[in-house]
């Protein structure tokens, strides 16, 4: 049942996708601003105009445009970039391990900041630790990750200068990957001095992005975990004697993780996309920061790329999402 699902979910995923090409590839040429007036020398002829539309096949109708373009995408040709000059494909295979690294820390930091808010929380109830637990977690959830990564700045790079302000690794080790995934590839190798201080450049933007997620994360454990308490094979453990750490942990934790995972998940795919305000404070060189400067450049094949990427992570999360809460109930798996 799950194979038949995975299916079912991918054929959704190809329409949504071709959706998601056709809204954008329109939109992006219905909205004002000519990208070919952005790339123009001064005093150019119209000749030289009409050249450079052509080159990038902005001369020929709407419906033409997007044929073509479909046609070179099917074969795995996103074109190239109008501002880079390079070829969108390569750009974006270049620029996507930093915004997964980052956005793949952040989860894995903000399920252990919500869980262990939601754990005590509901192992103190009713005490004045969960009361201070609580408002904890509303002042993560009031303070968007913009403002997070500005008070960050403020305090951990100017005030009291821990951690590098920007940038992905220090531009003066010469170091030599095989992989963009700098910071696995750095751990796995066992290059420690270089893992760090990749990761002393991610921990300001990573705390940004994991906090939000982290409040909401640990508002639906603890509310999970709260009408798990009161079942009946709680209430049974508790006549058993057992600690109230132990029924929150071996006892209702597993019921507990199949919402929180679900909700999680739809929470991860906004989590990528809040990438890219603070990817540009904290200039990091992922394909959050990159959108920016496409859509000040009105660079239409690097946008229409990056659309898509974020189109096709989204829906491949959601599908992971829902195997995986289907996995962890039978009732799901079978049904």
């Amino acid at each position: 049942m799950i194979l038949v699902a995975a299916l079912r979910r991918l054929a959704t995923a190809v329409a949504t996708l071709f959706g998601v090409a056709v809204v954008v590839f329109v939109l992006l040429r219905v909205v004002p601003g000519d990208p070919v007036a952005m790339m123009i020398a001064p005093g150019a002829s119209p000749a030289d105009i009409a050249a450079l539309r052509a080159r990038y096949g902005l001369d020929a109708p709407i419906f033409t445009q997007f044929w073509i373009w479909l046609g070179d995408l099917l074969h795995g040709d996103f074109g190239t970039s109008i501002s880079l000059k390079l070829n969108v494909l390569d750009v974006l295979a270049e620029r996507l391990p930093a915004t997964l690294e980052l956005a793949i820390a952040a989860l894995v930091v903000a399920l252990a900041i919500g869980g262990a808010i939601a754990i005590f929380g509901v192992i103190l109830r009713r005490t004045l630790a969960e009361s201070l637990l609580d408002a904890v977690d509303g002042f993560m959830l009031a303070i968007p990750d913009f403002v997070w990564a500005l008070a960050f700045v403020l305090l951990l790079g100017v005030l009291w200068p821990v951690f590098p302000l920007s940038g992905r690794i220090d531009p003066t080790l010469t170091v030599a990957f095989a992989t963009r995934f700098y910071l696995i590839e750095s751990l796995v190798t066992g290059r420690f001095a270089v893992f760090a201080d990749i990761l002393s450049h991610m921990v300001m933007p990573t705390l940004a992005l994991a906090l939000p997620l982290a409040a909401i994360v640990a508002r639906v454990l603890k509310q999970a975990l709260a009408e798990a308490m009161v079942q009946d094979y709680v209430l049974l453990a508790r006549l058993k004697g057992m600690s109230e750490t132990r029924l929150v942990l071996q006892e209702t934790l597993r019921n507990a993780v199949g919402p929180t995972l679900a909700l999680t998940g739809v929470q991860f795919t906004f989590l990528i996309g809040g990438t890219v305000i603070v990817e540009r404070i904290f200039a990091y060189p992922g394909i959050g920061n990159m959108a920016i400067d496409a859509v000040i450049n009105r660079d239409l094949p690097l946008i229409q790329g990056l659309v898509l990427v974020f189109g096709a992570l989204f829906i491949l999360v959601n599908i992971a999402v829902d195997l995986g809460v289907a996995a962890l109930n039978p009732r799901l798996r079978h049904g």
